[in-house]
């Protein structure tokens, strides 16, 4: 632990653990003033970089399983990422190092293992009996592409079929080939003259193991005898088959077709299918063959004991119809039930997607369920990708008694209840629901107060829709982690169509909690005619740029792409407001080229500008009418219209005041760039290119509106001056939900902003490094969404605002209210703030805003600003504690808020009035700490010469504070405060898309997210803490089941030799009968994940139960290998004993001159 004096910094004295790169300037401060030493606690070994959990629905999902007796869900992507599901809290993400697209999935059911095929033409094993699931065998086929897998239930033979029609046999424990194949020319033999097609089924016949069903996809199928390799019938239909599914009894199959058609076989009956359904086809009358349909991709066959007739609902966005003769696009009425019950005794289920007739032309994609007379046809809202019926039992030669189907969509996860009447859905309780509308801003909190989750969930509890299924989710496998983290976590995401989600992500989960629709408040467009003026963006217009939220007060502001920003107040209270409350503000600056002063050279600061104190502009009770310019251009129009009709709140965020930007001049207006919101002064700030504007939410009026050059005074480095507005309008740029933006940056827009010339074509947040790659997308558009108010003509945009009490100016004697304003062009300017009385006096006197007249200067935009006591500690900015204002107050609470001046709830409110502070600013380039009042620069760091910082946090660690940022290069580091030493310095993640820039974010205790894919949060820590804890905190998808027993063959069926009949698979597929696979069909490679991959993963109490684990394993592997061993050397011994008594008798009555 060092000690850093800030006395001799100040001094001009070098400090030992400075960087060399640091030149602190000499002191310059005020005498009489102290400066403690300020001890920095944290260190190097403080910190490490991991992943922790991904939380989200699986972007672009491709296969699916399921494990019946560990009830573990297993999906599979085409980015060849593997997401494995338990009970609710209970998540696990493994990435396949290739990259290439599952192709499907089949679990060694309890046994803790999984078998992966992925459209590369490799097999890998993972071992899912530890927290972080790992591959033990993978196996590379070189000569023949992978199209189907099979896995017996309890066998360790896994079939793998392939597109030249053959099949190969795989032992899933050593996860080598055996000699046995089944080549294709064998299977068909004479029965069809051409290549079959890729082999799409393989099962065995459930109640003879040695009857395997392969299924071609021309329509071919073989009933194939393993034990005399040869095909005993063979089955052919003049359409493709797209899957095969067997009855329990093993007696019949069915089989679904290109043209819409179900037919199923009898096994003994080759010649023609015993029947030919077409579920979704019009009958016609001739008797003819009916029309074709659509291929029916899936096809699940089940059977249960009993059974009763379903009825027909709405539910959930899946509308269901059903009817004893259905007829394709003929829906019941949702209402119209089932009035006769009938007994379904063992009438099986017949589940399928697809199959819809090609004149329903716009309908969405629906999952049929057959069961006896009833069809019953489930639209979905996308794409479904796969399903799978859920059983009682995982023996297939039983009646599987199916309760559910798990339906994998596009970009949903769907589980429907087959046991209740109208088939309706579970609640699903992963948080799966993030992408419901694009995910366009991020911001994580941690550490919030603890009342306020609860508080969330109450409110929240109430938006939640009825009518799910009344069980309990039936994927509940796995145990959760020892959770060592307590404190809570908040993540807030703002999304395309307006919305706001409000999720706990406590201990390393995350479940929503309060869903607000900020759109409400707006007249919503009926036809096209009466499009409102929403030309600075083509779609969402309610998309949400910026979040700026008070976890303490609970006050919410919001800014959309549509230039509007709105402001929540937390109530718990039903209301009804007959006017919404809303602001207009005209917002519009330009300049002239000028000459840009050097990259460090701060302008000479003059007197103060004079304060000013703009008249508070009135409320407007109704949105202004259309108002036109005289030139006919369109003016003073805002670009979305406020309701004029009363509005009812529901309990949780609640409208205060709607403030919204209007054309000027012709010009749309620009999307605001920066936001901050103060619950204790009642004030809220935002700004854009033009410039800044400052509004008392309280009094419901404009403070100040001034161009950003207005702020400098006589300051302003750039000697600017304002001309009048262009004629031609701006461009407005694409929406925040694009999920890869294009553009091809130019290199004059990659000039820093600091060079001699002020370059005109700049970005915001300012320049791109000049190595990065923009022909691969790595970065087309800045950080923030304030791109798409970028043109060819320079802007200085607000990018940084911070309410805070400190020193305003170096004559400052005591801290007071101000507000710090930071801008792209590495500007930071203060503007004080003269608050009236608490109480009824703050309502009723005008808050006086002014320039002071400071002005700070660093290299690369403005990202972030924090303020540190004399301590070293964090001042936080005032802040006013939440209480209920929908409800009457008492007298004696009344007095005391009349008695009430807002003061800063920190350390800074108890300090004397001559102790100082030291102000973080962070930019793109570089990062400064500034002694106040006397503004001198105590430290200074260079983050980075090539690249540019995307987001910095001043975020608490362990007792302490540092400095967090993310750069476009993609490193991620860390620096100690207040004297910026270099702490962390990882290679993380290279910027490939605006999405990763918009949604990164750090938070305290180690923390920090960003959007990795359009449907998934991934969270990281940059804490060792964190990351020795995070073992113990993850959850186990394995747990100890006993498998279930195997139905009992019955008396009769056991005297007479009925029942399912087993199949000695070591003996048919082992190297001793088969022979070996030849060595260049297949390359075996082990696995990171075995017993060597699991070694020091482990920490803590469980970490010793793994290692105790871990012995166990190794000694058993041990004497597995001691057993063989000594059986190689026994019937070594056996085998010599017997050659010898051979030479024995051969040479025994010989005589010796014989020999």
């Amino acid at each position: 632990m060092r000690k850093f004096n800030i006395r001799k910094v100040l001094d001009g004295l070098t400090a030992g653990s400075s960087s060399a790169s640091q030149q602190p300037p000499p002191q310059q401060h005020t005498p009489g003033s102290r400066e403690p030493e300020i001890q920095e606690t944290l260190q190097s070994e403080h910190f490490q970089l991991c992943k922790t959990v991904r939380h989200g629905f699986p972007y672009q999902p491709s296969a699916l399983a399921f494990d019946p007796v560990q009830k573990i869900l297993a999906v599979g992507t085409q980015t060849g990422a593997l997401r494995l599901f338990g009970r609710p809290g209970v998540e696990c993400y493994c990435q396949h190092d290739s990259g290439s697209a599952v192709i499907q999935l089949q679990f060694l059911i309890n046994e803790g293992a999984l078998v992966s095929a992925l459209a590369d033409d490799t097999l890998h094993l993972w071992n899912l009996r530890q927290k972080r699931p790992a591959i033990l065998h993978s196996l590379k086929f070189c000569r023949e592409r992978i199209t189907f897998c099979h896995l017996p239930f309890q066998s360790k033979w896994l079939y793998v079929g392939t597109e030249r029609g053959n099949i190969h046999i795989v032992n899933v424990e050593s996860f080598t080939l055996s000699g046995y194949v089944i080549m294709w020319n064998k299977a068909i033999e004479l029965s069809s003259k051409s290549h079959p097609g890729p082999i799409v089924h393989i099962s065995d016949n459930p109640m003879d193991e040695g009857k395997l069903l392969i299924g071609f996809e021309s329509g071919t199928v073989v009933l194939w005898d393993l034990k005399s390799k040869k095909g005993d019938y063979r089955y052919t239909y003049d359409e493709a088959i797209h899957s095969v599914a067997w009855h329990h009894e093993g007696k019949q199959f069915i089989c679904s077709h290109s043209d819409g058609t179900l037919t199923i076989w009898n096994v003994r009956s080759p010649a023609k299918p015993v029947q030919t359904i077409t579920p979704h086809g019009k009958q016609l009358k001739d008797g003819k063959k009916p029309e074709p349909c659509k291929p029916i991709l899936k096809v699940e066959f089940k059977t249960s004991r009993s059974g009763s007739c379903r009825q027909g609902q709405v539910f959930n966005k899946k509308q269901l119809w059903m009817g004893s003769n259905f007829q394709a696009g003929t829906p019941l009425n949702s209402w119209e039930f089932c009035t006769t019950y009938r007994s379904l005794e063992e009438e099986p289920f017949i589940i399928l997607s697809g199959g819809l007739s090609y004149d329903t032309v716009g309908r969405r994609p629906c999952l049929t369920v057959m069961h006896g007379k009833s069809t019953a046809v489930l639209e979905m809202d996308y794409s479904i990708v796969d399903f799978l019926t859920l059983c009682e039992t995982p023996y297939t030669n039983d009646f599987q008694e199916p309760y559910a189907v798990v339906v994998l969509l596009e970009k949903d996860l769907v589980l429907i209840d087959l046991a209740q009447n109208g088939y309706p859905i579970f609640e699903n309780p992963y948080p799966l629901s993030i992408h419901e509308s694009p995910v366009t801003c991020c911001e994580y909190f941690a550490d919030c107060p603890v009342d306020l989750i609860p508080a969330l969930y109450s409110v929240g509890a109430r938006q939640k829709r009825q009518g799910y299924s009344k069980k309990e989710w039936p994927i509940n496998g796995g145990n959760w982690g020892l959770g060592a983290q307590s404190y809570p976590e908040i993540i807030i995401t703002g999304h395309a169509d307006g919305s706001v989600k409000f999720w706990d992500a406590s201990a390393i989960t995350l479940q929503v909690l309060y869903k607000l629709k900020t759109a409400k408040v707006f007249e919503k467009s009926r036809n096209k005619d009466d499009k409102p003026n929403t030309d600075i963006v083509d779609e969402d217009p309610y998309a949400i740029q910026i979040i700026s939220w008070c976890p303490e007060s609970r006050m919410l502001c919001i800014a959309g792409v549509s230039a509007h920003v709105i402001i929540y107040r937390f109530s718990k209270q039903e209301v009804i407001i007959e006017v919404i409350p809303m602001l207009e503000v005209r917002l519009l600056y330009e300049i002239n080229d000028v000459e840009s002063p050097e990259a460090e050279q701060a302008p000479p600061l003059s007197t103060p500008v004079g304060a000013t104190s703009p008249q508070p502009i009135p409320p407007q009770s109704h949105p202004s009418t259309s108002s036109s310019s005289s030139d006919g251009l369109r003016d003073n129009v805002p670009c979305l219209k406020v309701k004029n009709t009363p509005l009812k709140q529901s309990p949780g965020y609640q409208t205060e005041l709607v403030i919204q930007l209007v054309w000027v001049g012709g010009e749309p207006p620009q999307q605001i760039t920066s936001l901050a919101v103060n619950s204790s002064y009642g004030l809220v700030v935002f700004g854009n290119c033009n410039g800044i504007a400052i509004v008392d939410y309280l009094q419901k009026a404009v403070l100040l509106n001034l161009g950003t050059i207005e702020l400098y005074g006589s300051n302003d480095p750039y000697r600017r001056e304002p001309r009048s507005p262009r004629k031609s309008r701006q461009p407005s740029g694409a929406g925040l939900c694009d999920i890869n933006e294009g553009t091809v940056v130019p290199e004059d827009r990659c000039k820093s902003p600091t060079s001699a010339k002020m370059s005109r074509k700049l970005s915001l947040p300012t320049d791109l490094k000049p190595d990065l790659d923009v022909k691969d997308n790595s970065f087309s558009r800045s950080r923030s969404s304030s791109v798409t108010s970028i043109d060819k003509e320079s802007r200085e945009a607000i990018s940084a605002l911070h309410f805070c009490e400190t020193f305003t100016r170096k004559a400052d004697s005591s801290p007071s209210p101000c507000l710090w304003v930071g801008t792209t062009l590495g500007t930071v300017l203060v503007i004080a703030l003269n608050l009236p009385p608490g109480g009824e006096q703050r309502l009723l006197q005008p808050v006086i805003v002014s320039p002071s007249g400071t002005v700070l200067r660093l290299k690369g935009g403005i990202l972030r600003m924090a303020f540190l006591d004399t301590t070293g500690c964090l001042v936080p900015p005032a802040y006013e504690s939440w209480r209920e204002h929908n409800v009457p107050e008492e007298k004696d609470e009344k007095e005391k808020l009349k008695k009430k001046r807002p003061v800063s709830v920190s350390p800074s409110s108890s300090q004397e009035i001559n102790e100082n502070q030291y102000a973080v600013i962070c930019s793109e380039k570089q990062a400064k700490v500034i002694a106040l009042p006397t503004q001198n620069c105590a430290y200074k760091q260079n983050i980075t010469e090539t690249s540019f910082v995307l987001r910095g946090d001043i975020v608490a660690l362990s007792n302490s504070i540092c400095l967090a940022c993310f750069c476009a290069n993609g490193h991620i580091m860390t620096f100690s405060l207040p004297s910026l030493r270099p702490l962390l310095d990882v290679y993380y993640l290279p910027l490939t898309n605006m999405r990763i820039a918009r949604t990164f974010c750090f938070t305290n205790n180690g923390q920090a997210l960003y959007l990795v894919s359009p449907t998934e949060i991934q969270r990281l820590t940059y804490s060792q803490e964190t990351c020795e804890n995070l073992q113990e905190m993850l959850g186990e998808l394995f747990t100890p089941v006993e498998t279930p027993e195997a139905p009992n063959r019955g008396f009769f069926k056991g005297l007479f030799g009925g029942g399912a009949q087993s199949l000695d698979r070591e003996e048919l597929f082992g190297e001793s009968s088969s022979g070996k696979a030849s060595r260049s069909l297949a390359q075996h490679i082990p696995g990171p994940g075995g017993i060597e991959g699991v070694k020091g993963a482990a920490s803590g109490v469980v970490g010793e139960l793994a290692r105790a684990r871990l012995a166990l394993d190794e000694r058993g592997q041990k004497l597995g290998d001691l057993e063989e061993r000594t059986a190689a050397m026994l019937s070594s011994a056996d085998s010599f004993s017997k050659h010898a008594h051979e030479m024995m008798l051969k040479y025994k009555d010989k005589k010796w001159y014989q020999f």
